[in-house]
């Protein structure tokens, strides 16, 4: 009597199968969730473009453009009637949070900063201050390094 030998996976194959698929989404899921300075870098990196546009507004606008920030977020603002309000008919330069809601801000050099908040102000003129925009979040950090002439490079 001849045996029919079934055509299958043993146990022991299957097994292994599933404890390499298991390492591999391990792997991947880890590479998937950023750090907190990865975090941290992104919103610099968006900061340092809008700070550029900002700076460009200024220009195009002929009229003082401003970007203030404190802990939770940021806003741009332009000088109307010597008064600062808020713009609002860009949606690139809409208010935001920051990823971290307790980010702590600084500017070298220390520009118009008062307790609550800073404020980065951009004129007319094409050339302006240089200046340093430190955002940590525990022990990271990453700095915005403005040359004063348009250049916003994160570090």
């Amino acid at each position: 009597m001849k045996h029919k030998r079934s055509r299958g996976f043993t146990l022991l194959e299957l097994l292994v199968v599933l404890v390499i698929m298991g390492i591999m989404l391990g792997a991947v899921s880890l590479n998937a969730m950023q750090s907190t300075r990865q975090r941290l870098q992104t919103d610099a990196q968006r900061i340092s473009l809008l700070l550029q546009l900002a700076r460009e507004e200024a220009i195009v606008r002929n009229r003082p453009t401003a970007f203030e920030a404190n802990q939770a977020g940021y806003r741009f603002l332009v000088l109307n009637d010597n008064r600062w309000e808020q713009i609002l008919d860009l949606d690139t330069l809409r208010g935001r949070e920051f990823t971290f809601p307790n980010t702590k801000l600084e500017i070298i050099p220390n520009i118009d900063q008062n307790t609550d908040s800073l404020k980065i102000i951009f004129g007319r003129e094409p050339v302006s201050r240089p200046f340093v925009f430190n955002l940590r979040v525990a022990e990271d950090s990453v700095s915005i390094r403005a040359d004063g002439v348009g250049h916003f490079v994160v570090e």
